[in-house]
């Protein structure tokens, strides 16, 4: 009995030892770790030498060449409507009657006070020349001859004002007043537009203003009708530019019978009115900033640095680098949003 005790002591003691020479052993041999790489991964292009047209493209909206409100000059009741909407009308046609009771009677007494006024200058006339009156009192029938002609003409186009008449040709577009509707000097009654020439205006960059002049070539197309291209020309570029540092331009072009254009209408604007040139150029995607502040990141030796350009032309795709880049240089076109400068990167695609 005490020799198996003795021999399980012994094994107690081995297991021990042996657990403790494990343990030490684990705890003084080093721990590898697997490197873990820091480098951003990016896409590049080389900067080549390419030609570059200006064809740039701008998404704009079509106008109507002449769009206006027809208001009321006076006040009443509207007694007779011509118009609906979708009609057709000429410069002068009446649109809408307002009665003119009143103003029919004003200009009745008015033409009444006018003649009397009228045949009293004359009378008067006849009186100075034979010296029965003097220069004063005709020169006073005379003023009040005059006052009385103004009158009559201010309640002529009073009455000539219950006709309310559109000031151009072109298309109902709405109606705002039916029959019995109450109007005031000032009020909208109707708005006439003029499709027949249409117009375009859209902002563009200094860059393009200075390239553009009146009468260059522009193409426009539409998704309403696609493939069809509608030839339109640069009618004005602006002087001054907007806040934004872009100029407005202002293109008109037929409309179409084949394919009419409506205003309101979304569209395209494609400047190609320039031939193409051979120049230093990088895509758009490899901005950083706006192009008025251009930047882009440059690889050299696995490190990402800012790099300060000055752009000149532009196309959809594509800007022209005037300083700041060498043929051949490694820009980056996607990542740059993990990259700030200095930063070591890897190259995952390359164009």
């Amino acid at each position: 009995m005490k020799y198996k005790k003795t021999i399980i002591t012994v094994g107690v003691v081995i297991v021990v030892v042996v657990a403790f020479l494990l343990t030490r052993e684990t705890a003084t041999k080093p721990v590898t770790t697997s490197a873990i790489s820091s480098d951003v991964p990016v896409s590049v292009v080389i900067v080549q030498r390419q030609k570059l047209a200006s064809n740039i493209s701008l998404a704009g909206t079509i106008n109507a060449s002449n769009d206006v409100n027809v208001v009321s000059e006076t006040q009443g009741s509207i007694r007779l409507v011509h118009l609906r909407v979708g009609d057709l009308v000429k410069a002068g046609t009446v649109l809408v009657e307002v009665e003119d009771d009143i103003p029919r009677s004003n200009l009745a007494t008015a033409e009444i006070s006018f003649q009397k006024a009228k045949r009293d200058f004359e009378r008067s006339e006849t009186l100075f020349q034979e010296n029965s009156i003097s220069r004063a009192q005709l020169d006073g029938s005379r003023l009040a001859m005059q006052a009385a002609e103004n009158q009559f003409e201010v309640a002529r186009r009073q009455l000539e004002n219950t006709k309310i008449k559109t000031p151009i040709s072109g298309t109902a577009n709405a109606r705002f007043v039916e029959v019995g509707t109450m109007v005031q000097p000032g009020m909208t009654v109707a708005n006439i537009v003029d499709i027949t020439t249409l117009k375009v205006r859209v902002n563009v960059g200094e860059q393009v203003a200075f390239q553009l002049k009146p009468g260059d070539l522009v193409e426009i197309v539409t998704d309403v009708y696609p493939g069809q291209k509608f030839p339109a020309r640069v009618d004005n570029i602006a002087s001054k530019s907007d806040e934004a540092h872009t100029y407005p331009v202002e293109i008109k072009l037929s409309n179409s019978r084949k394919y009419p254009l409506k205003a309101g209408m979304f569209c395209r604007i494609a400047f190609s009115s320039h031939a193409a040139a051979e120049a230093l150029a990088v895509p758009r995607l490899t901005l950083i900033g706006s192009v008025k502040d251009a930047a882009v990141f440059v690889v050299r030796n696995g490190v990402a640095n800012l790099q300060p350009i000055v752009v000149g032309k532009q196309t959809n795709e594509y800007l022209e680098v005037l300083n700041g880049l060498g043929e051949r240089d490694t820009v980056v076109t996607s990542g740059q949003n993990n990259l700030v400068d200095g930063s070591k990167v890897f190259i995952v695609a390359s164009d």
